[in-house]
């Protein structure tokens, strides 16, 4: 059975045809695009700070992954591990946890933590 493709890749496109699979570039595209990076890249700077303490073997993993995420959806991913990375004590660790959570729920509005158990 074939992988499936990288979701880097892109076929081979007609010149002009890229332009109508993102829209023409209205200015507003644009500047929602622009938008939605520099909401990306501050929760990528957040991330990068919250692992930068981690030590070992297992904060060396989390830069690594933390470096290579191309998108919010990639951070969104590795929370978990982030979160069980910092300490729970730490009044520094607590502040970083917030700011996680707030970026988080920045891009991902309605990704609260479920409070109560759901049936399986």
């Amino acid at each position: 059975m074939p992988s499936a493709a990288p979701r880097q890749y892109m076929p081979s496109l007609i010149p002009g045809a890229a332009l109508a699979r993102v829209g023409s570039g209205m200015p507003q595209e644009r500047l929602a695009r622009v938008a939605a990076r520099r909401t990306f890249v501050d929760m990528k700077q957040r991330f990068m700070r919250a692992v930068g303490g981690v030590t070992g073997s297992r904060g060396e993993w989390l830069r690594y992954q933390v470096r290579h995420a191309n998108d919010p959806v990639d951070l969104w991913l590795l929370r978990g591990a982030v979160f069980a990375a910092l300490p729970v004590r730490e009044p520094e660790s607590r502040r970083m946890r917030l700011d996680l959570h707030r970026a988080l729920d920045t891009v991902f509005p309605d990704s609260g933590d479920i409070d109560e158990m759901l049936p399986l």
